[in-house]
């Protein structure tokens, strides 16, 4: 089922215990490791309860001037078994935890990587991060540290209880009045602390962004004199953050000290009455305090217990954050039947309608072809649906009317994947990715790829020379979005990174619109390599770089008013008319 999250915002859900034991299962949890430290915890809370009893027999002969050695070195070997036993639970939970984890991750980063482009049209990707990294943390944080301590407190307490019961059970029954001043407690403050983490996640989600867009565009925060402006908005974040942690605080400031307040009351009235009973002689001095030691046995299990539903509540919270991703429609090959075929086929627009949103139509009723091994361009004002062309080529988008055929079939019958791998795209600002200038050529390549195939693509592009001058060559580290190099050498590697691809169809968005006169008259060298003997189209600012093309296809407000090459346009359509006039006459 789709969902948005921004949608499901302020009305999520709760998520019920059922689909968190679902996720675990999904992501494999290692049940054997699992169970063993389970039962190794109860092994220790069993040993914890066999502790007061002895103690209080040995208080009973240190009463009857008996000193028994033997008892002593088995206590000794208890305390040495829970400490033993503690230790190794612990340690397997935590294996269970970060390995249970560590799959929930991958799984939703797989899921995240095969989310549809309109996903991340929608959603910030900070967000969508702070979900993977640290919404499972919770998670982890939960299986680790209060798992097992749940498991072994209720068997430490169902234990304690039938222990106090027999040592004497009117006592027993002031214990069991707690419980019900306990949960009464937890119940309605664990509502409000789901709310509180569901609406603190968001708020750090929000962090995220804001801090990932101001200091990946940090240059423009400086030429713009922005600082304050970022300051304020981020203090404004951090405020907000810092109120729902306080907000957090002061649940757990009524919380905690209200269930240690319920717990010293009765640890009073116990002692008390357990006077009472040992003065009568209804009771032993030490099996007052093997009962007064249960009875601190109970007392913190109650308290974690606390701790833990405070923790399950938080978890819940993430858990619904990482369903709404978990949920929502990958982008699929539904109609998917065969391998897009090689070589070059005519690609055909026929009545092609798209909106981004309901009502706000971009593309009508857009019908054309675009021969194959020619070279087509896409001009028009901006927002004539130009980009979205292309975008419904790479089929990021799925067109809201109409069909786009490849030869005799239409595209959506292909694969992504075998489509996708038929396509070279090259941006008006080609994006690198953080790692080498070798990296970037062969990004996206599976197989592997030979040196001389890399120097080949590098020399086609025209960036063999300026690579070769850097002291790394390949292995010069290009920094964050390629902030290493220039807007020139950015495109080279871009072209190079698509000669190697060797596509059938080519993608140009104006590569050579934001250079210097050097740089475009290298690059557009690098681009005449690229397109020999491929079909390709090419947005166009520019009339000046696409006079040549083999079909100029004109935009308007998502129609297409004209096509044909420039001298017929100059000679039919007056809008083409007038650009090329404003254009040419001032020298652009």
């Amino acid at each position: 089922m789709e969902q948005t999250v921004e949608e499901e915002k302020g009305k999520v859900t709760k998520t019920t215990i059922r689909y968190f034991i679902q996720l675990l299962r999904s992501a494999g949890i290692p049940k054997l490791v699992l169970f063993l430290a389970i039962l190794l915890s109860m092994v220790g809370a069993v040993t914890g309860l066999v502790v007061p009893l002895i103690t209080g027999q040995l208080i009973d002969n240190f009463a009857a001037d008996s000193f028994n050695v033997r008892t002593v070195g088995f206590l000794a070997i208890l305390f040495l078994l829970e400490a033993v036993a503690s230790g190794l639970s612990y340690y397997m939970l935590a294996f269970v935890g970060n390995q249970t984890v560590n799959k929930i991750r991958k799984r939703l980063w797989s899921k995240v990587l095969a989310l549809p482009v309109p996903f991340f049209d929608k959603h910030r990707s900070a967000d969508t991060m702070s979900r993977v990294a640290n919404d499972t943390n919770e998670v982890k944080t939960l299986i680790t540290d209060h798992l097992i301590a749940f498991c072994s407190n209720l068997l430490t307490v169902i234990g304690a209880v039938a222990i106090l019961f027999y040592l004497d059970w009117r006592m027993t029954l002031i214990i069991l009045i707690a419980v019900p001043v306990g949960f009464g407690i937890l119940m309605p403050i664990g509502g409000k602390m789901y709310k509180i983490s569901i609406s603190m996640y968001g708020q750090l989600a929000q962090l995220s962004a804001m801090l990932t867009q101001v200091i990946g565009e940090i240059r423009l925060v400086k030429a713009s004199n922005a600082e304050r402006k970022e300051e304020k908005s981020g203090y404004d974040d951090m405020d907000s953050l810092y109120r729902f942690g306080m907000k957090e605080a002061k649940i757990n400031s009524v919380l905690i000290p209200l269930m240690s307040m319920v717990m010293v009351v009765l640890l009073v009235v116990i002692i008390g009455y357990g006077g009472v009973r040992v003065s009568s002689g209804a009771l032993s001095a030490g099996e007052l305090v093997s009962f007064i030691l249960l009875l601190f046995q109970i007392m913190f299990p109650f308290s974690q217990f606390a701790t833990f539903y405070s923790q399950l509540q938080k978890v819940m919270a993430a858990t619904e954050r990482l369903r709404l991703i978990l949920e929502f429609k990958p982008e699929t090959d539904d109609r998917a039947i065969r391998l897009a075929p090689q070589g070059h086929r005519n690609i055909e627009f026929k009545k092609v309608g798209f909106a981004y949103h309901e009502g706000e139509t971009i593309l009508s009723d857009v019908s054309f072809a675009i021969p194959a091994k020619k070279v087509t361009a896409l001009v028009g004002p901006s927002g004539s649906g130009k980009t979205t062309v292309f975008s419904l080529i790479e089929r990021f988008y799925t067109p809201s009317g109409g069909e786009i055929w490849f030869g005799s079939d239409e595209i959506r019958d292909y694969t992504l994947d075998s489509w996708r791998r038929k396509l070279g795209y090259v941006s008006q600002d080609s994006p690198l990715m953080t790692g080498t200038i070798r990296d970037n050529i062969v990004y996206g390549r599976e197989e592997p790829v030979s040196e001389e195939e890399i120097a080949e693509a590098a020399r086609l592009a025209y960036a063999e020379g300026f690579i070769e001058a850097l002291p790394r060559g390949y292995d010069t580290e290009v920094g964050e979005r390629g902030i290493q190099l220039s807007g020139g050498q950015r495109q080279r590697i871009a072209i190079a990174r698509a000669l190697l691809r060797k596509p059938d169809i080519l993608l140009l968005d104006e590569a050579t619109a934001s250079l210097d006169s050097d740089s475009e008259h290298e690059v557009q060298k690098a681009l005449n390599n690229l397109m020999v003997e491929r079909t390709t189209v090419v947005i166009a600012h520019r009339l000046s770089t696409v006079v040549e093309a083999d079909q100029i296809i004109v935009l308007e407000k998502g129609h297409i008013t004209g096509s044909g090459t420039h001298e017929e346009l100059i000679e039919s359509h007056p809008s083409y008319v007038e650009w090329a006039k404003k254009q040419f006459q001032t020298g652009e």
